[in-house]
């Protein structure tokens, strides 16, 4: 099984332009999957050899590692299907998320690969997702053409380890230069006017892989348990008030959910004084899941 099935997304995806859409893809769907479905999965063993070879620069052991996972990436992206974006474009997202995670995982970390590419899967699903809602009221023709550059932006980010100039996405896409430029700067226009989301402390809720209840399957709940027996471990690292606060706050190690005010009245505290402690404590968890490899901001979102 070959890496080319990565950009076997893109070429389907070309086919079914000139012919009726939504049977099309429906077919060129399940091909895809088809293909996908004789990918061979990695034994937790095999998972740690081939994530040290590829972090060597091994490219036979990063393909591996990459065409292991592809499942994981449709298995994220059938939970974002239906909201602006077609099943294989949010594959096609989503394999540059795993492709992002093969680069970056280290595996004398402790975590298994598939709790770690989830993040940046979602990610980079999600991105997408805000843009396409972002230049909903656009021209379709527009929303395409400014689709492809951001697409191409964020794969060339990742092979070059800088943001792409107007002028390096013009040469990957084939188009001209000012074409880029005034799509760009239409994108820019269309960020300015972004509401911004969350930033009060109690506007947020502490990390959705935890909380998701809507994932079923035995996949769904092995990638959640390892998710919460990390997030066990490294409570263990905090003070015992802050480990308690957060545990009440985010119904964890056998805690419901709870309010500020409610935590507080439980363990005799104000309830300023309660968000003071969560406030700390989270800081604190924020250091150690980064010394893990982890963005917390992008993991983390807590709400009170």
């Amino acid at each position: 099984m070959s890496i080319e099935l990565i950009g076997k997304t893109k070429e389907l995806k070309t086919t079914t332009d000139a012919e009726d859409v939504s049977t099309k893809q429906l077919d060129a769907t399940q091909m895809y999957l088809g293909e996908i479905g004789f990918s061979p999965l990695l034994t937790a063993e095999e998972e740690v050899m081939f994530s040290r070879e590829a972090l060597k620069g091994n490219e036979k052991s990063r393909e591996r590692m990459i065409v292991s996972n592809l499942r994981l990436v449709v298995k994220i992206a059938r939970r974002y299907n239906n909201r602006g974006l077609a099943l294989l474009d949010l594959i096609e997202e989503g394999n540059i998320g795993l492709i992002r995670a093969v680069e970056k995982f280290d595996p004398e970390r402790g975590f298994r690969f598939s709790t770690y590419a989830t993040w940046w899967i979602r990610q980079t699903i999600e991105r997408a997702l805000m843009n396409q809602t972002r230049t909903i009221r656009l021209p379709i023709h527009i929303v395409k053409e400014l689709n492809l550059y951001l697409r191409t932006a964020r794969r060339l980010s990742q092979e070059l380890d800088h943001e792409p100039t107007a002028e390096e996405i013009a040469e990957a896409t084939g188009e001209p230069i000012a074409s880029v430029q005034k799509m760009l700067k239409l994108n820019e226009r269309i960020n300015s006017v972004d509401t911004p989301i969350g930033g009060d402390d109690e506007n947020k809720a502490l990390l959705d892989i935890i909380a998701d209840e809507q994932g079923s399957g035995p996949e769904n709940q092995l990638q959640t348990n390892d998710m919460k027996l990390n997030i066990i471990k490294w409570l263990q690292e905090l003070n015992p008030k802050q480990r308690e606060v957060l545990a009440r706050r985010f119904g964890l190690l056998g805690h419901e959910p709870a309010t500020l005010e409610d935590v507080g009245v439980e363990i005799g505290l104000t309830r300023e004084r309660v968000r003071q402690i969560q406030v700390e404590a989270l800081k604190r968890l924020k250091e150690i899941m980064r010394h893990q490899g982890l963005d917390i901001e992008s993991l983390f979102t807590y709400e009170g």
